[in-house]
């Protein structure tokens, strides 16, 4: 397929281990902390999983632990390889690994697997229609009543990386580059091997764009919780005082559905249901 498979794959040859390394930094140790302390009770006991866009396998060897039949599967070869190296340095054995594109998933038929978690392809995929069509290839392969677990990037997110980053915050004075971002969620990166072609979600339309797709809202959050900007703080007691770091975790992941923590989070992670006749009330953030 064509669109921003290219520079995804681009972006992700040059970034591959970073990405990997990016899991067991502060910032990364929370987001995987909080995000499978959410996963983790909405779960199947057994049965089949697709990680679709799970990169270097870290939630894959997760699963795998907690006793699932996982399918690792990625747009990216350099990461796939990656994925390859880490799951057998864990000993995590998985059904397949295999290269594949989020808009098609025609290798599977209908009611494939037991969840679905796509934790990376949604803020990947500028064109809306590229977000439905990979969306609707996902519940169709997941079997009725099953979970969907996708992530998505608040715009206010990307928003905050371009001031972070010294040579790309002259485009905050782009009135293009703004007004795209904050009313439609585009965003751009002119510069070479960085984070680029990317979608900022508004978490108040979430629920309401899954309900069309056929899905349930469970879950809405933050995986970073209140304690967003505070991970070397938050990762300090995990050395210092592990009961208290579990504590911390564990009031994260307990609040992380507040409204209020939304549209800053780093992440949002969105859990659904397949299945017909919910009755859905969107989101509404406070102001």
């Amino acid at each position: 397929m064509d669109g921003p498979t290219d520079a995804v794959q681009d972006y992700y040859a040059s970034y591959h281990e970073r990405e990997l390394a990016r899991l067991v930094t502060a910032e990364g140790r929370l987001e995987f902390a909080v995000t499978t302390r959410l996963l983790a009770p909405h779960l199947p006991s057994s049965g089949r999983v697709l990680d679709l866009g799970g990169g270097p396998g870290r939630y894959s060897a997760w699963l795998a632990e907690r006793g699932l039949e996982v399918t690792l599967a990625d747009l990216s070869p350099n990461l796939l390889d990656l994925a390859r190296g880490h799951l057998a340095d864990r000993g995590a054995s998985l059904r397949e690994v295999v290269q594949t594109d989020a808009r098609d998933l025609s290798r599977w038929p209908a009611a494939s697997f037991d969840a679905v978690l796509a934790l990376g392809p949604f803020y990947h995929l500028p064109d809306p229609q590229d977000r439905e069509r990979a969306l609707a290839e996902i519940v169709r392969v997941t079997a009725p009543g099953g979970l969907v677990a996708t992530a998505w990037m608040p715009r206010w997110s990307l928003l905050r990386r371009t001031l972070a980053i010294a040579d790309e915050r002259d485009r905050l004075t782009d009135p293009a580059f703004v007004n795209g971002l904050l009313d439609r969620g585009e965003y751009t990166n002119a510069h070479r091997g960085r984070f680029t072609h990317a979608h900022g979600t508004d978490p108040a339309r979430l629920p309401q764009e899954f309900a069309e797709a056929g899905l349930r809202t469970v879950v809405l959050a933050s995986t970073d919780g209140f304690a967003n900007g505070l991970h070397d703080a938050v990762d300090a007691l995990r050395t210092q005082d592990p009961a208290r770091y579990e504590a911390v975790l564990d009031l994260l992941a307990r609040t992380a559905t507040d409204p209020s923590l939304l549209g800053t989070a780093g992440h949002l992670l969105h859990l659904g249901r397949t299945g017909e006749g919910w009755t859905v009330v969107p989101a509404v953030l406070p102001g």
